[in-house]
């Protein structure tokens, strides 16, 4: 199997669970400074705004007592000038407390991944929610 490869699910592996663990902080770690997220038509610039959107979007799914989980798969990578370009479908689940696992959204991931001293970073991630926006 690619290096490359191994390395990039290692990374999602440990960044999605960071999300859903709530370490927003941690999780916008995983973006360079000047990392940029975009979903739809929203886009984020910098990992400071990265982390204080991720902890508002976490804060309002802990008061209404639903878990999520994102589940990532089909992953491609290739190698790209600056480091990698990842390619992945990811399902966000929903959890109400007591209740149900609830398919919630479908998604492409498009990220251009960076070498860090502490391994790979996001420099871009690219949502598209199937179904919503547009391709």
């Amino acid at each position: 199997m690619d290096a490359h490869y191994e390395e990039a699910q290692r990374f999602y592996a440990r960044q999605m669970q960071l999300l859903d663990s709530g370490a927003t902080d941690e999780w916008a770690g995983t973006f360079t400074d000047d990392g940029v997220f975009e979903v739809g038509d929203t886009v984020v610039r910098g990992a400071g705004d990265i982390a204080e959107a991720a902890r508002k979007t976490a804060a309002q799914f802990a008061a209404a007592g639903i878990t999520r989980r994102h589940w990532i798969g089909m992953l491609a990578v290739r190698p790209h000038p600056e480091g990698l370009t990842a390619r992945s479908y990811a399902l966000v689940l929903e959890i109400a407390e007591g209740g149900d696992v609830v398919p919630r959204r479908s998604t492409v991931c498009a990220d251009l991944l960076v070498g860090s001293a502490d391994g790979w970073r996001v420099k871009h991630r690219r949502i598209t929610r199937d179904g919503m926006d547009p391709g």
